[in-house]
């Protein structure tokens, strides 16, 4: 009954996708039944911290992983805090509940030597199709900017005269994003190839062989197919790219502040992973090369 009110008031009020709300119903299912099997008389909306952090235990115990149980944790607070407002419970026993620490993955980045290797080297052919792939991939990886934001971006969101970009960024947050001189270079060079197809799309910055806006996956494929010339690191997207521009600004010195401005952070934590990943590289090397590292 309340877990139907509650997933009613989501899809209503909050708008979730039918995905998320599939999430939050299982997850809160799973509670109940857990409260069932411990005490049949328990009603599970009435149940306290203590058997909300055995159901923690259990789970970890059949072996979910962290972020997961992180999830159903939320799924749960975010239940009672309704139940709350809507005056049905008082105190919600999850609100001061800790999940499990979750170990933060390292972000996959291809090497500068490998990026110089693609963009100087390989031969990308000749064309239109063949300068705009290459624009592309240089605009990642040298902007940080989002694959979204990319295949969203118009003529009139490049200032050559400023020589920077503006990008609409998540929660229509926008951001300007300087670019250098070289880049330029290959921006203007990029516009004359684009101008024989102008009279289609005379907005969209990047567009397709038909003279239409260019699509995400066409972009992720191409990226894809690229990257696949010069690195083995599993992933190859432009997810990726975003993370190698990160990783080399990093490495090269810049200001984590500034990065951060950069990539459209709003927490400087979310920066510093990126500070992780340049130490783990560090360690590696130290590693690899002390006569001493690998003696016990």
């Amino acid at each position: 009954m309340f877990i139907d009110s509650f997933i009613g008031y989501l899809r209503t009020e909050r708008l979730y996708s039918v995905h998320t709300l599939r999430a939050y119903e299982n997850d809160l299912l799973a509670f109940k039944d857990y409260a069932a099997r411990m005490d049949e008389s328990l009603l599970f909306w009435e149940a306290d911290v203590d058997v909300v952090r055995s159901w923690v235990a259990s789970l970890m115990d059949a072996g979910a992983a962290p972020s997961s149980v992180n999830r159903k944790l939320s799924s749960l607070r975010s239940f009672f805090d309704f139940l709350r407002r809507e005056g049905k419970v008082v105190e919600n026993p999850v609100q001061s509940l800790k999940g499990p620490k979750c170990r933060k993955k390292l972000p996959t980045f291809v090497k500068e030597d490998e990026m110089d290797a693609l963009l100087d080297d390989v031969d990308f052919g000749t064309g239109y199709s063949a300068c705009r792939d290459r624009m592309i991939i240089r605009l990642f990886y040298e902007t940080g900017i989002r694959l979204s934001e990319l295949v969203s971006m118009d003529v009139a969101s490049v200032d050559m005269n400023a020589s920077v970009i503006k990008v609409l960024g998540k929660r229509n947050r926008q951001r300007i994003i300087p670019f250098a001189t070289g880049l330029k270079v290959a921006l203007e060079e990029y516009m004359q190839a684009r101008e024989q197809f102008a009279a289609h799309d005379g907005q969209a910055l990047f567009l397709s062989d038909k003279g239409v806006r260019v699509n995400p996956g066409t972009v992720y494929r191409m990226v894809n197919t690229r990257l696949a010339l010069v690195t083995s690191v599993k992933k190859k997207s432009p997810h990726v790219l975003r993370h190698s521009f990160a990783t080399a600004m990093l490495n090269n010195n810049a200001e984590i502040g500034a990065v951060k401005e950069l990539l459209g952070h709003r927490q400087l934590a979310t920066t510093e992973i990126y500070t992780h990943l340049s130490f783990e590289d560090l360690k590696g090397f130290y590693e690899k090369a002390h006569p001493r590292a690998g003696k016990q």
